[in-house]
């Protein structure tokens, strides 16, 4: 397949999961949502079952999920309860909601009452203190507890084989993730901030053998190309996510390239792989431990500012000129953050926008002009 049909490809899937998903299910597949973030995506694959992404929409109003949502919930919370009621995401067999920041904790129970009996709503904890035995173990009983619950739901037995086999094929699509991203970067004239996107949002509605296949043909066709020579600027992304192209597109206007991420519905999600042990419920859990540089995970180092040094070393490292931050609305854990990662990003020199964004947004106005001065302090300081 071309490298022009690939990316179509990947950019309908990203635009359309329930049409991927109905996929699935004429398949005769089951399919679970997997809500934001760091859930043990393996034990779904494991189980026979497609887990699909639930990161919200950028095409749908909120109206149902406001009966069971405050105010102050962020609208990629609020948009997954939406998916449910409106018939978007009602064929999923089942969901898994973790409950790792202060809206998706209540939003849990939000998602058990609004669907009742219709759908079975897994419920997981993550612990905060994981590095230590005692968190470990926790970890691993919360997965075992999610385990048992999709056995309900497939009928069948999660064997161990089952786990490691799918450790297997999901840090062979984040090798394949984090290959892309470097090819990406040095092939920015093809692989536009929107087209970057949509590969790696498609990844949340594939399954991951069937999307690591389309991704390594796509890599190998970017591989021999030449190394671009971009006269334009380079960026890092950060927050919670960013797949909106209208808002990607203003990047292309302004021959912004986006060199690195850390955006939690992209590179965060495949930074780390899981290690191929004996045992898989341990193996899963200890990747849960080693994930680092996390806003929403206990750091007991954060007087250090570990992790706007991370950044602001990202940034350097991958060549960019500076650092786009999208600030999802009503988040508090990245408002909380975002003062120490000024901080560092102001003490390495590295110039950065702050861009309050939500997955309602349609009226780009103001971030399109910040987007075109940003991208003139780039250019004057390159």
């Amino acid at each position: 397949m071309s490298m022009n049909a690939l990316l179509d490809e990947f950019k309908n899937i990203a635009e359309s999961p329930k049409k991927q998903l109905d996929g699935y299910k004429k398949q005769g597949k089951k399919a679970i949502g997997v809500l934001p973030y760091y859930a043990p995506e393996e034990l779904v694959y494991a189980a026979g079952m497609v887990p699909f992404g639930m990161w919200g929409s950028n095409k749908k109003t909120i109206s149902r999920a406001k009966e069971y949502c405050a105010t102050f919930y962020c609208t990629i919370a609020q948009l997954a309860l939406e998916m449910l009621l409106d018939g978007t995401m009602d064929d999923l067999d089942g969901i898994i909601t973790p409950t790792i920041c202060d809206t998706l904790r209540p939003m849990s129970q939000n998602f058990r009452v609004s669907m009742g009996e219709k759908m079975p709503v897994i419920f997981l904890a993550h612990p905060q203190n994981r590095f230590d035995s005692f968190g470990l173990q926790f970890c691993v009983d919360q997965y075992a507890h999610v385990k048992k619950e999709l056995e309900k739901i497939t009928g069948k037995e999660i064997t161990n084989d089952d786990i490691q086999n799918a450790i297997k094929v999901y840090n062979e699509s984040r090798a394949a993730r984090r290959r892309f991203v470097t090819l990406a970067s040095e092939h920015c004239d093809v692989i536009t901030p929107t087209k970057r996107s949509a590969v790696l949002k498609a990844s949340w509605f594939m399954l991951k053998d069937e999307y690591t296949v389309k991704l390594n043909e796509l890599n190998e066709e970017l591989a021999k190309l030449p190394v671009c020579d971009w006269k334009g600027t380079k960026v890092v992304t950060s927050g919670i996510i960013c797949d909106n192209p209208s808002l990607l597109a203003a990047f292309e206007e302004n021959h912004i390239a986006i060199a690195a991420d850390d955006v939690a519905h992209e590179s965060r999600a495949f930074r780390v792989d899981v290690p191929e042990d004996s045992d898989g419920l341990k193996a899963l859990a200890q990747q849960f431990a080693n994930i680092d540089y996390e806003v929403l995970l206990y750091d007991p180092e954060s007087s250090k500012n570990r992790r706007g040094e991370f950044v602001a070393n990202l940034v350097k490292e991958s060549g960019a000129q500076g650092l786009v931050l999208f600030m999802q609305q009503f988040c508090d854990p990245e408002e909380m953050e975002y003062p120490y990662l000024k901080k560092a990003l102001d003490a390495a020199h590295i110039p950065h926008i702050k861009l309050g964004i939500d997955q309602q947004m349609r009226d780009f106005g103001q971030a399109r002009t910040a987007i075109q001065a940003f991208a003139d302090v780039l250019e004057m300081s390159k």
